[in-house]
This record gives structure tokens, sequence and C-alpha cells, in this order.
């Protein structure tokens, strides 16, 4: 049976912006043997009220250090005057779930169009008109989004992804665990500019 590698993640978190080049790396490098799965960490939960603006300043010292630590990596600054924002990540979160349930081939062009509409559109992800707009970019049924992002069947899961993130371990976002042969899963230590350090220690995972 193929080793799994998890992937926790959250489709508005910035760190995970910025892990994407290495992240893709490390993904074409995988030995056979290792398929990955994508957990959705859901880093906010829903909520309507308006971000302090304390904390939008917290967020934004936090791109300019990720454009630090990992150069290179785009942000449109312009989202913090075009929108009002809100400490809300679950929206996001469920629409790549509405969207893998139309296919496996549409959780990952979601996941893209909600990080570059988000980082390089200064669009908010935590809308639903914003999500419903990207779901017909990617080609999806529409309609069928629609009804789907927020149906009960749409929240269980993502609190089911939630939970298995939490009994993985997940610290933040991203984070990858890999299954051991005793059957219990190993933290995977990474380098945001570097897929080498994940492809080593995996390598290490596998062989031990």
């Amino acid at each position: 049976m193929p080793t799994k590698l998890y992937y926790v993640h959250d489709p508005m978190c910035s760190w995970c912006w910025g892990f994407t080049t290495v992240w893709r790396s490390i993904q074409d490098q995988l030995p056979d043997s290792v398929s990955v799965q994508r957990v959705l960490g859901g880093l906010a939960p829903d909520s309507n009220d308006p971000m302090p603006t304390s904390m939008q300043l917290n967020l934004q010292q936090n791109w300019q250090r990720i454009q630090q630590v990992i150069p290179g990596t785009s942000f449109n600054y312009d989202f913090w005057s075009a929108n009002s924002p809100r400490r809300s990540t679950y929206p996001a979160c469920r629409a790549v779930i509405a969207a893998k349930a139309q296919g496996d081939e549409y959780e990952l062009p979601m996941i893209q169009a909600i990080q570059e509409a988000y980082y390089l559109h200064a669009k908010n992800p935590s809308d639903d008109s914003t999500l419903i707009e990207l779901s017909e970019a990617i080609a999806c049924d529409v309609n069928r989004f629609e009804a789907d992002l927020n149906s009960d069947q749409t929240q269980s899961d993502l609190a089911s992804e939630i939970y298995f993130a939490r009994r993985l371990g997940a610290q933040g976002f991203p984070s990858l665990f890999i299954e051991s042969k005793s059957g219990g899963t190993l933290p995977v230590p990474f380098d945001y500019t570097d897929a080498r350090v994940a492809l080593s220690n995996i390598s290490h995972s596998l062989a031990s």
C-alpha cells in the first residue's frame, strides 16, 4: 500500500501561499510509493465582525516577514484598503470541499484560485460572492457549488478535516506528516526555501 504524506493547510494561510513553490517541488520529487492527501486545518472560524485595525497591521507585518523569509513571494497590499477584512477562513475551506465534491480535479484549482484572488488580486475569499465567482472561473457547476458551499454536509466534512488535522498534531499551517510503518504518523520538518529538507526527512522516515 502507498504511504500517505499529509499536507495540512488553509487556503487563506499566508505561509501556505509562500510555501507554494517549494511544496510543488516536493510533490514533483516524491517517490511513487508516497501519495499526497491535503487536509484542511481551518485557520479562523466564521465571523462577520470587522477585523480590528491592530490585527490588520499584524497580518500586513506577517506578509512582510514572509517576503523576507521566502524571497519572491508576492502580496497585493491593496487588499487592506479595497475590502472590509474579517478574520474568517472557514468559508474558503468550505469552498475547497464544495469544489472537490464535483470531482477531485477541482480541489487544487480552487485552492490556487482562492490564493491568487486573495494575495494577488486583492479580493476577499471570506465572502461567499467571491468564492462563487471563483467556482465559475474554474468551470465548476456554479449552481451546485452555491448549494453545496454552506450545506450541512460541507459543514460536517470541514469539521471532520479540522478534527483530523488536530489528531495528526498540526500546530500551525502548513504542516507535513507521513505515515509510519507502525501505523501512526510522524511530523516532517521542512524548509520554506529548500525542498531537499523535506524530501530528505521523508526518505529517512521511509527507511526507518
